[in-house]
């Protein structure tokens, strides 16, 4: 029998277990071809999963939806640490992936691990027709970032009572999804994300997100340090901090299973 493939499935950005995103971790020794990645995405049919390959002192990282390879996923890297912390004895407090987006570290202090990711770049856009018929509601901004466009509401009541019109979300085949976002009552900022057309109706926490989240959130309230809740049925727990070029994105993992696949 061919030797298996290590799975886990780690809950990230979470306050307790079934809270959080959670994220499938592949670590391999090399990599298959690339349909056998999507393949296994596929049928754990998360919002990622996380592939990677030891490469000297860092990690190799890809990560994959049901449907298409994406170029930056902060649960599953957040997921991925995890697995090489707790699962793969890493003796150091800090991880270096590489990845379509460059270099990514993650550090570990007590419970809490830490994403340093590069900062997004946004820019005002017109708020559309096609825009505004993608939501119950009107926002009162609108953004475009590298992969997403961000659309800010009045109230953290819009964020959680919204209607995503996902036939409408998944018509914009130029980005990976939106994000909807407004100042919180008990934290900074709250969001949701949407990305039917990257093959995830509701992302439960997207840490990604929060690299065009907090330099917006950061010049708004005029502070570095931000407290944040993504509010997804699941909801997400985050820290975030702006440090220019780069963000900090801080949460909880735990270790939902873990277990092998047999691919022949």
């Amino acid at each position: 029998m061919e030797k298996p493939f290590e799975i886990y499935q780690v809950d990230a950005f979470c306050k307790n277990l079934f809270s959080g995103n959670p994220a499938g971790v592949c670590p391999l020794e090399s990599w298959p071809d690339d349909n056998v990645l999507q393949d296994i995405a596929a049928e754990k049919n998360l919002a990622e999963t996380a592939f990677f390959v030891k490469n000297g002192d860092t990690y190799h990282i890809r990560w994959f939806t049901p449907v298409i390879e994406v170029d930056l996923c902060g649960h599953a890297t957040m997921a991925a640490a995890h697995v090489l912390f707790n699962h793969k004895n890493y003796k150091g407090e800090t991880i270096t992936f590489t990845s379509r987006s460059g270099e990514l570290t993650v550090t570990r202090e007590n419970e809490e691990l830490t994403l340093n990711f590069p900062v997004d770049e946004y820019n005002p856009i017109i708020i559309t027709n096609e825009i505004i018929q993608c939501f119950s509601m009107s926002p009162i901004e609108a953004y475009e970032g590298k992969t997403d466009y961000m659309l800010v509401f009045s109230t953290e009541f819009d964020i959680v009572n919204i209607g995503a019109k996902l036939s409408e979300i998944e018509k914009f085949k130029n980005i990976r999804g939106i994000i909807v976002t407004a100042k919180g009552e008990e934290v900074d900022f709250v969001s949701r994300f949407f990305a039917p057309q990257s093959g995830i109706p509701e992302d439960p926490v997207t840490g990604s997100a929060h690299t065009t989240l907090t330099p917006y959130w950061s010049g708004k309230l005029g502070k570095d340090k931000l407290s944040a809740i993504q509010l997804s049925p699941r909801k997400g727990y985050l820290t975030c901090e702006n440090l220019g070029e780069r963000i900090k994105i801080s949460g909880r993992a735990k270790t939902f299973s873990a277990g092998n696949m047999y691919l022949s």
